[in-house]
């Protein structure tokens, strides 16, 4: 059923404002896999539309840019609602509170971050099939552009917002303990991951990004490399044990890119129905400084001792002090964690073609 379809049953179920308006109770819940249909639109314009804006992304760069092109986007979208985060997590509300209003497309101003929260937002909700969401790139890292073959440049972006071409891409569900000891879940679009990545991630989100994203998340990865400690870990893909012992790194990807640019899983695809997980064991520091080039090209999964496997579960156990978890650039806890795939549970608008 096409969203325009499923509005107008919300407004006869539930009573609308009046033709065409917003239902006044919040849409049904949806499963996470549920999409929209391709035909919903013929045009940018037809939908009605929030843009989400985080000012900090882009070391803070991100509330001029997003200034100066944002007549550029009502030329293309028509009006929209602008919504500015003050606080973290507040995309996560603003996006779900945005669509059980009756927002139709959520544009996206900020990082892979504020997507992430985008994304944690509606589908913890059920939201994720009665939305679609687009990508203006205004953070440090990039890498879910990178995945998507999104335009880096603002124009480049907006242009292919305007041609409406939709893609329907997995996202993936992480289960780990958080930073107070609590159970928690949450949502990715890219990837999240274990180890030293947490520490990379804590390193460069503490630090200034005038070096831009690139440079500062290899400052913090040399960082990282200089102090982390392996931990043991045991690792299972649907089920089977993968590894047990010293892990240095694992990543649940559903895209290829992280950590500013490095293609730790080149084999990874966002519509595929599986995550690709990518695990260095415990490599000592020299080692690891050897291969780090090898993890920028995306040449290291034949690297003796690297595991790449594909699953729709993933499973990490520690075996001593629990490693930190980072979920699409944001260390938020620790091990153990299951990172499950949602298969085709959101709708991007302005997608590249997806490399094979």
């Amino acid at each position: 059923m096409g969203l325009r379809a499923r509005r107008e049953l919300w407004a006869r179920s539930s009573g609308s404002t009046g033709p065409g308006g917003p239902p006044t109770s919040t849409p049904p819940r949806a499963s996470a896999g549920s999409r929209l249909s391709a035909s919903v639109v013929s045009r940018a314009v037809a939908l009605r539309t929030l843009v989400v804006v985080n000012p900090a992304s882009g070391g803070g760069a991100a509330r001029r840019r997003f200034e100066r092109a944002l007549p550029r986007l009502r030329d293309v979208l028509g009006e929209c609602d602008v919504a500015w985060t003050g606080a973290p997590r507040d995309a996560e509300r603003i996006a779900r509170e945005g669509v059980r209003a009756g927002v139709e497309r959520v544009v996206v101003a900020g990082g892979d971050g504020t997507m992430s929260e985008v994304v944690s937002g509606l589908l913890a909700a059920g939201l994720g099939g009665y939305v679609e969401l687009a990508l203006l790139p205004l953070g440090t890292g990039g890498d879910l552009r990178r995945t998507l073959a999104l335009p880096a440049d603002l124009d480049g972006a907006l242009a292919a917002i305007a041609r409406g071409e939709r893609t329907a891409l997995d996202a993936g569900r992480v289960a780990y303990v958080d930073r107070a000891g609590r159970d928690a879940v949450s949502y990715f679009a890219n990837i999240a991951s274990l180890g030293i990545s947490g520490l990379t991630t804590e390193l460069v989100n503490r630090a200034p990004k005038a070096l831009g994203g690139r440079l500062s998340f290899l400052i913090g990865t040399l960082r990282s490399i200089a102090s982390y400690r392996a931990a043991p870990v045991a690792l299972r893909v649907d089920g089977d044990l993968v590894h047990e012992g010293p892990l240095v790194l694992a990543a649940a990807a559903n895209g290829r890119f992280f950590g500013g640019g490095m293609e730790v899983a080149p084999r990874a695809r966002p519509d595929d129905g599986l995550l690709d997980v990518v695990a260095i064991p415990g490599f000592g520091k020299l080692r690891l400084l050897a291969e780090l080039p090898r993890i920028y090209r995306g040449s290291h999964l034949d690297v003796p001792g690297v595991i790449w496997r594909r699953g729709a579960l993933v499973e990490a156990e520690p075996l001593g002090e629990p490693p930190w978890v980072e979920i699409d650039g944001e260390p938020l806890g620790r091990l153990p964690a299951r990172f499950e795939v949602l298969p085709k549970a959101l709708t991007v608008v302005g997608c590249g073609a997806l490399a094979r």
